[in-house]
């Protein structure tokens, strides 16, 4: 029997469908069996989904679709974005936007339940884990960029961003393909119930994200109301942190109620990727509505008059 202790990811891949799952030897992935299937391997709710002929299934079809969208719907944030061109941070917020698109590619995959080889899945699903943490840093140093503390669209500010995010997708892509395929053995205990204990992913997966997303929105709430002195944006940064709990709860805790309401046929997966999706277009129109041209700017002393 598994426990939620601190490291422990038994649990979770009992009751949901999380991408980093696939790594350990109880799901279907490593079994050679499929898609990770919200809780088969682990004791759970098996998410079948459509049945296909030949005894095939087709499940989390919802989110993959869903995804699609995103994809879709983040190049249209892209553009618009790119419109607005005295922006405060619109370069480092597009980076954030390239991250999501990025991560939906890969929830198609390793969430997505259509036959892959395994060790495909498991590449996806490094990416993936990569890319969220990735991802969420580039959010929170989007929080500190509107304190204007260097200047932003600029080649060090970019670097500084890119670099960074690019080490936090490299060093969580490795632990998991680490854990995975037991390149150094440091992992191997991970792998195998009752509790999938794995303490490195279980920072950078489960901790580190959120403490992230805590980060901007702190950040966010003093820059617009201590420094803007706006209160409107505020609506649209609590809108968007309310979808991206709502989101949580049906992915962690609703999760295995849908699966098992539904003889399997869906589960939380869809309903967390479509909370996600809805929350960052939240807080790009926070980002729009704080960054428009009517910034206020400090008043020269000296200033002088044409007259």
């Amino acid at each position: 029997m598994g426990s939620t202790a601190f490291g422990n990811f038994h649990n979770f891949c009992r009751d949901s469908t999380l991408p980093v799952c696939n790594l350990f030897s109880e799901s279907p992935t490593q079994q050679s069996k499929g898609s990770q299937l919200e809780g088969a391997g682990f004791g759970g709710c098996a998410l079948t989904g459509i049945t296909l002929s030949n005894g095939r299934n087709l499940s989390n079809l919802g989110s993959i679709l869903l995804c699609g969208i995103a994809i879709f719907t983040t190049l249209f944030l892209l553009w618009r974005s790119d419109r607005k061109q005295a922006a405060v941070g619109r370069r480092e917020f597009q980076l954030f936007l390239v991250g999501y698109i990025i991560v939906s590619i890969c929830e198609i995959f390793t969430v997505g339940g259509f036959p892959l080889d395994r060790k495909v899945r498991i590449g996806f699903t490094a990416v993936h884990l990569g890319s969220i943490v990735a991802t969420l840093w580039v959010l929170l140093l989007n929080g500190v960029v509107g304190y204007q503390l260097l200047d932003d669209g600029t080649p060090l500010s970019l670097g500084l961003i890119l670099i960074s995010a690019i080490a936090f997708f490299v060093g969580t892509g490795y632990v998991a393909l680490d854990t995975a395929f037991g390149y150094t053995n440091t992992f191997h205990s991970s792998l195998s119930p009752p509790n999938n204990r794995n303490i490195a992913l279980y920072v950078l997966y489960q901790l580190w994200p959120l403490i992230c997303l805590a980060g901007f929105f702190v950040l966010e709430t003093v820059l617009v109301i201590r420094v803007l002195g706006e209160k409107k944006p505020m609506l649209y940064l609590f809108a968007a942190a309310l979808l991206f709990a709502i989101g949580q709860i049906f992915q962690y805790v609703i999760s295995k109620h849908i699966c098992q309401g539904t003889n399997g046929k869906i589960d939380g997966a869809l309903f967390e990727t479509l909370f996600t999706l809805v929350s960052v277009v939240m807080i790009w129109v926070f980002w729009s509505s704080i960054t428009e041209d009517d910034w206020p700017m400090p008043v020269s002393e000296e200033t002088t008059y044409n007259k």
